[in-house]
């Protein structure tokens, strides 16, 4: 349990130079950091794991929903509570590959996901949109996603800015339920 008030601050043996920070703890980030299930190269057999997701449940992939030829995904290292990506069933890097048809439903899972959210967190904004290449930014570059971060009034504050820490109010396995109830069904 956090506790945001105390008259003196905790103290920890071995966090380095004492000071009256309160440390909070988010030893799952590492994996991340440290490139856990990171693909080995850039082929489809490499490790990729959206190619591996849609193989799983959709409870186990955090799917939230499927379509055709994409599907929406939970980011398991979100922006935001409720931060989805939209990516082909191919394993495509670039977004002119893509077929028309592949095209035209990854913009309709787009905007389907902006509504399950409006409808079921009350989003105000999103940020929408892709990092084409390991320069722009992508973090798995040879498999393309779209990322839909759902956006609050005031919801940025100082844990980003001062921490490089997200607070996020929900288990991802609860995120992925309520926005797979929330999908519009058209």
């Amino acid at each position: 349990m956090l506790h945001f008030m105390t008259s003196e601050p905790e103290q920890q043996i071995g966090v380095g130079t004492q000071d009256a920070f309160q440390r909070l703890w988010t030893p799952h980030r590492m994996a991340y950091i440290q490139g856990e299930n990171k693909p080995t190269g850039p082929g489809a057999g490499d490790g990729c794991p959206f190619c591996s997701i849609p193989a799983k449940s959709d409870e186990d992939g955090l799917i939230v929903k499927r379509g055709a030829e994409v599907y929406a995904v939970l980011n398991l290292y979100p922006y935001n509570g409720g931060h989805l990506m939209v990516v082909p069933y191919r394993h495509v890097a670039d977004y002119t590959d893509l077929t028309e048809s592949e095209t035209v439903e990854l913009a309709e899972l787009t905007k389907q996901a902006m509504t399950a959210l409006r409808t079921a967190s009350g989003a105000h904004g999103f940020n929408i949109g892709m990092n084409q290449g390991t320069v722009a930014g992508a973090g798995i570059a040879a498999h393309l996603h779209q990322h839909i971060v759902p956006r609050w009034g005031g919801d940025t504050n100082f844990m980003p800015v001062v921490g490089h820490t997200k607070v996020l109010p929900q288990l991802l396995a609860d995120t992925r339920k309520m926005l797979a109830e929330a999908w519009p069904t058209a």
